[in-house]
């Protein structure tokens, strides 16, 4: 069985989207109704922008999602997935994708996702760190064991590979237990802030909004969501686990093994970048050596 996954934020690269504008009619029209959608021009910063342009969250977010869906959008026959899943960000790609939301209400979540996020950032100074090594359960310990500020786990990326998520004092107590406990590296990232933590709340509120306005559809497949890593059809439910996905953890590593089980033999990553192939291939070869379920 075929599965697409979508990536997320940290994906993006100068020149993303350029060949698929200039090569293909549909692709163009579709990057031209988003920059009127959008009310600039995002189509400028991801072919000729700076590193710079694209690290910013406003412009980050739509780009990638852009490049992934309209990456769908144009492989026509070739887009016939069994399954879905995206990761963070990634998630609104896949639903688009799959026919649960509109191109254009799409584009529209993804802005208002992107800015009440940046807001949220700016309230509250904030990080994430990657913690390499350690068992998923080691590293709940420790961050549920950290007084000094607030810091969760915010990415299960796969075995061995976890992103944490909290306040400056949080992420740095905690990156110093991991070390202790045996990690192979607490590295903080270089991100706008605690994205998938609490402190997520008032976007995740503002978000909820945006949402409750906009109309879904049941998906042409199965999505497999990233709150609770189960596939979803029902459009309220989708809507609700889509709101709670800002402040929750992103559990890819139990969605690809699900995806597994329940059959998945095939999958192609859409949109800018290959890591999502690089955890995929990591989880499989967990599932395959260990066994585990």
């Amino acid at each position: 069985m075929k599965a697409f996954v979508f990536p997320g934020q940290g994906a993006q690269f100068v020149g993303m989207g350029k060949e698929l504008y200039e090569t293909n009619s549909e692709a163009k029209a579709l990057f031209e109704k988003a920059n009127e959608i959008l009310g600039f021009r995002i189509t400028d910063l991801m072919f000729n922008g700076t590193d710079e342009d694209l690290r910013q969250t406003k412009v980050t977010q739509p780009a990638i999602f852009l490049h992934s869906v309209i990456l769908a959008k144009t492989m026509g026959n070739k887009f016939c997935p069994d399954m879905v899943a995206g990761h963070s960000l990634g998630e609104f790609s896949a639903l688009v994708s799959a026919g649960a939301l509109s191109f254009e209400d799409g584009v529209r979540l993804v802005s208002a996702r992107a800015q009440a996020m940046q807001k949220a950032c700016e309230k509250t100074p904030s990080t994430m760190a990657a913690v390499l090594a350690l068992p998923d359960e080691k590293v709940e310990e420790i961050c549920a064991s950290v007084t000094e500020g607030v810091v969760v786990p915010a990415n299960y990326n796969c075995p061995g590979q976890i992103v944490i998520s909290g306040d400056e004092a949080g992420i740095d107590a905690a990156c110093e237990k991991m070390l202790a406990a045996g990690a192979k590296r607490a590295l903080k990232l270089k991100v706008g802030g605690a994205f998938h933590s609490p402190i997520m709340e008032p976007a995740r509120a503002e978000l909820a909004e945006a949402i409750h306005k906009t109309q879904f559809f049941a998906p042409k497949c199965p999505v497999y969501q990233n709150v609770n890593a189960k596939a979803e059809t029902n459009p309220e439910t989708i809507k609700e686990n889509l709101i709670a996905q800002l402040t929750a953890p992103v559990r890819w590593t139990q969605t690809v093994i699900n995806m597994i089980a329940d059959g998945a033999t095939d999958f192609t990553e859409v949109g800018p970048g290959s890591v999502l192939q690089g955890l995929v291939k990591k989880i499989n070869k967990e599932v395959t050596t260990q066994g585990i379920q």
